[in-house]
């Protein structure tokens, strides 16, 4: 018996249903990602789930004493609440009187005694204090100071707290809805740890694709208002499903030459019509209903950047540059940094570490206060913002990016404003439509279609695969790939920052600027760590957003001196190629049995520990080679 069972759910808003008799099961240990298409219905089938939305027809089903908890896309805005305070709200009635105990508790005076004794008499008749040791134990477990205010957290903190929220009431089945979503890279593995560790059932949308391999059991695409279900890992899935796609297109192609020949034969001569079969009069108007009900798949996106005139070879000159805001600590320090003409260079850091800080010295809009800045020559950027604060909510999509024009000129070429929307999948229709109304992956490709409609010879991108589907991810990193101008990402896609940038730039939280050659993995592959996998096993604070105009304070690095190796550390470093080739033994092994085709018509449960083996393998394999190279480095200073 599934946790929950989705059966013929039917939702239309349009022309065509969003979801057009969708049904699907989720059984309890699995990790299913669902997949599809932006404006295709994800989130609005993950709130169905949650009933916050009533299909036309069809029904949820959980299974009897299945409880279910949401972790939602959207991060709070302007919510003063302590921590404690979300967390225990999961428990209504008795989370209410938590937060009221736990505040009255911390005045502890004579006016707040009477309210604190009623309120220890109601908890303890609601059997609170059971409850408010899993909201602590939850709490210490996630490392989150229960007195700090939400919105005084950054994102990851807050996905933190929200993620406590869920958990706290020991669901049966969890939602997620874009969860990597302004998480940096450290926080994406803590998310990957706490989940992996969720005994539950989880039910996720992501366009993470390193996200969704190291947690998918199970790939569900909605499609054109339909559900398909591919057990299969991730990588899996997409030779499936361009298997799918190419079948689909044959069938296709011969359905609609059978009735090309029917129609042909309907409109012969009299002699013909004399002799004519009735039925096969009947089985044609059949088919002229099916062709017309076809759903046809949506286009691709087939944007194009506008190339601006080539800027000076010099983009960007650091020397012993540094910043700091008024007489806070230094955000930037000792940078020394050349940027020319072509580079593609992408910015990873944990937030608050400084990244925009540092875009916004390489464009100019800051002045270093230690060093100094060079900037090159014809310099037209064009800025993509992670807050899509360039678009205007009140106007439609036509109106954002036409500014009062017909036609934009595009490398040489006039093309109506309406066309060009369409090549970013805009119809007509949703293009004379509010931005409001829009998805997050619809902004994401309204943000994109405006930079990319602006000549520019240097592009700068702050987080752009938010919400992104995974083909128009793949093509903006060809599209930047081919860019012939200068390219800064601030990104933590791990995937992403790999097939399209060629250095790296790291910033460790103390100020220091560091250059690595190649993408995210290679600086991993020369002993990259950030500052959070370093520090000692105290833990840490949660941070705090900083405000404008003041310093973002971080602790520096402790960067440990080269020392000899001791004898039992030389004896670990003797033994550890052995460990590591039997763990690559070992993956390889699991990787050879996942990829036959039959695997996945195994049980599910013993699919699922098979994949839970080969991710533990792996994880394994990374922390014995990464630990081969710290003590390779420590015996030969």
């Amino acid at each position: 018996m599934p946790l929950l069972a989705l059966d013929e759910i039917s939702l239309a808003y349009g022309v065509h249903p969003l979801l057009d008799h969708a049904s699907l099961a989720v059984e309890a240990g699995e990790r299913v990602c669902l997949l599809g298409r932006n404006g295709e219905g994800k989130s609005t089938l993950l709130r169905i789930i949650s009933q916050e939305v009533v299909p036309d027809s069809g029904t949820v089903k959980l299974d009897s004493g299945t409880s279910l908890a949401v972790l939602p896309q959207n991060l709070p805005t302007d919510d003063n609440r302590t921590a404690y305070e979300v967390v225990s709200s999961a428990f209504a009635e008795a989370g209410e009187l938590l937060a009221e105990f736990h505040a009255l508790s911390q005045k502890a005076d004579e006016n707040s005694l009477e309210r604190l004794t009623k309120v220890q008499e109601r908890l303890e008749a609601l059997d609170g204090w059971r409850l408010e040791q899993r909201v602590s134990a939850i709490l210490k477990q996630y490392r989150v100071d229960p007195d700090k205010r939400l919105d005084e957290l950054s994102g990851g903190w807050q996905r933190r707290v929200l993620l406590a929220k869920a958990l706290v009431t020991d669901p049966d089945v969890l939602l997620l809805d874009e969860p990597t979503n302004h998480l940096d890279v450290p926080a994406i593995a803590w998310l990957e740890e706490a989940l992996s560790q969720f005994r539950g059932a989880i039910l996720f949308v992501s366009h993470d694709r390193a996200f969704i391999r190291r947690m998918a059991t199970r790939i569900v695409e909605l499609d054109r208002g339909k559900l398909i279900s591919f057990s299969a890992t991730y990588d899996r899935y997409l030779e499936l499903k361009e298997k799918a796609l190419e079948e689909e297109e044959r069938q296709n192609a011969l359905f609609d030459k059978r009735l090309k020949q029917e129609e042909a034969w309907i409109r012969q001569g009299i002699k013909a019509r004399r002799t004519r079969n009735m039925g096969r009069v009947r089985s044609l108007k059949a088919m002229r209903e099916e062709r017309k009900q076809r759903r046809e798949r949506g286009g691709t996106a087939s944007f194009a950047v506008e190339d601006a005139a080539r800027s000076g070879r010099l983009v960007v000159e650091a020397k012993a540059a540094g910043f700091r805001y008024g007489q806070g600590a230094s955000v930037i320090q000792n940078m020394d940094l050349t940027v020319l003409r072509g580079d593609k260079i992408g910015l990873i850091g944990e937030n608050g570490t400084g990244k925009t800080t540092l875009v916004r010295l390489l464009l100019g809009e800051l002045e270093p206060t230690e060093g100094g800045i060079r900037l090159g020559t014809n310099r037209e950027v064009a800025y993509f913002d992670q807050l899509r604060g360039e678009l205007d909510l009140s106007q439609t999509a036509l109106d954002n990016l036409a500014e009062g024009r017909e036609y934009i000129e595009i490398n040489g070429q006039q093309k109506h404003v309406l066309g060009y929307l369409q090549e970013f999948l805009f119809s007509p229709e949703r293009a004379r439509s509010p931005v409001s109304v829009f998805s997050g992956g619809e902004r994401a490709r309204l943000m994109l279609a405006k930079l990319f409609s602006k000549p520019a010879n240097i592009l700068v991108l702050d987080e752009p695969t938010n919400d992104l589907d995974v083909e128009t991810l793949e093509l903006l990193e060809s599209q930047l790939v081919a860019f012939n101008g200068t390219v800064l990402i601030i990104s933590h896609d791990r995937e992403f920052l790999d097939n399209v940038v060629a250095d790296t730039i790291v910033l460790d939280g103390s100020g220091e600027v560091h250059e690595y050659v190649g993408g995210y993995s290679d600086w991993r592959r020369q002993g990259g760590r950030f500052p959070s996998e370093l520090a000692s096993s105290k833990p840490p604070q949660a941070e705090s957003v900083p405000q404008a105009g003041k310093a973002v304070k971080t602790a520096p690095v402790n960067k440990a001196k080269p020392t000899k190796l001791s004898y039992k550390l030389k004896l670990e470093l003797e033994q550890l190629p052995g460990k590591i080739e039997a763990l690559e033994r070992e993956v390889a092994s699991l990787q050879t049995l996942i990829s036959e085709p039959e695997f996945y018509n195994r049980p599910q449960p013993e699919v699922s520990e098979q994949l839970e083996r080969l991710a533990e393998s792996e994880a394994e394999l990374e922390a014995s080679m990464e630990r081969w190279m710290e003590l390779e480095e420590q015996g030969n200073p």
